[in-house]
């Protein structure tokens, strides 16, 4: 039942925000979705189950928003287009994410606090999909949907392959190891900016920063300057041939 499930997972992040998951009931996540609770068992097995499910939810609703981000702006054919602003999109995703989110926040940095679900983790490890290559971060396989779910080095290393996917074609092979130093490079400082945000600093007291300056400008100019720096030790290269 996908639209069941979808109503139940929407039903227990409202109660989310609202309450401490410890204080939600299931029999309430099921009222509130208008479904039994006997779907709700039926669908995710236990409060842990449900609980699995909502951070897996919510963490892939966020990389696909990553891989939005990075699609847009794409160059021409043979070309590298501004680079560093798809991956600057994809870092501020993650910021706005992060601050909204606090599923999302978590599972980035691994600080679940009191208020949030902790689900149990799952024995299995996931292993890469292929060789690694210098300089290129390896290619990881979607979890499986009982596997483990995604930690802090899971979402930085599917948010460095994704950028590599997006920006890999433009580049010629000899470069891509660059790339890959560039991109795990921004995804690990996107990381730090979730972690440590952005605060005024001297001469930024709260009573001298004009109100439109709201501290989500603040992290996006931060973390769109030290993507750029990463981007600025790739080799300025010729662009790849056109095919005979």
């Amino acid at each position: 039942m996908p639209a069941a499930r979808e109503s139940l997972l929407d039903a227990a992040y409202t109660a989310l925000t609202k309450r401490a998951w410890t204080a939600i009931r299931m029999v309430d996540v099921a009222a509130a979705a208008g479904v039994s609770r006997q779907t709700l068992y039926n669908e995710f097995g236990s409060k842990d189950g449900l609980a699995r499910a909502l951070v897996r939810r919510e963490t892939e609703n966020y990389l696909a928003g990553v891989a939005r981000a990075l699609s847009r702006g794409a160059s021409a054919a043979g070309t590298r287009g501004d680079a560093a602003g798809r991956v600057v999109a994809a870092a501020a995703w993650t910021l706005r994410t992060a601050r909204a989110n606090p599923l999302v926040r978590a599972a980035l940095t691994g600080c679940w606090g009191g208020r949030l679900p902790t689900p149990s983790p799952a024995p299995a490890a996931m292993a890469p999909a292929g060789p690694a290559r210098l300089g290129v971060p390896v290619r990881r396989t979607a979890a499986a949907v009982e596997g483990p779910l995604p930690g802090p080095a899971e979402l930085v290393g599917r948010f460095c392959d994704q950028a590599v996917a997006a920006l890999e074609p433009d580049w010629p092979a000899e470069e891509l190891p660059a790339l890959g130093t560039a991109c795990e490079t921004a995804a690990r400082l996107t990381l730090a900016c979730v972690v440590a945000p952005v605060t005024p600093g001297p001469g930024r007291a709260a009573g001298r920063i004009p109100a439109q300056r709201s501290r989500r400008e603040l992290e996006t100019e931060a973390v769109a300057r030290l993507v750029r720096g990463a981007f600025a030790r790739v080799p300025a290269g010729a662009p790849p041939a056109e095919p005979e």
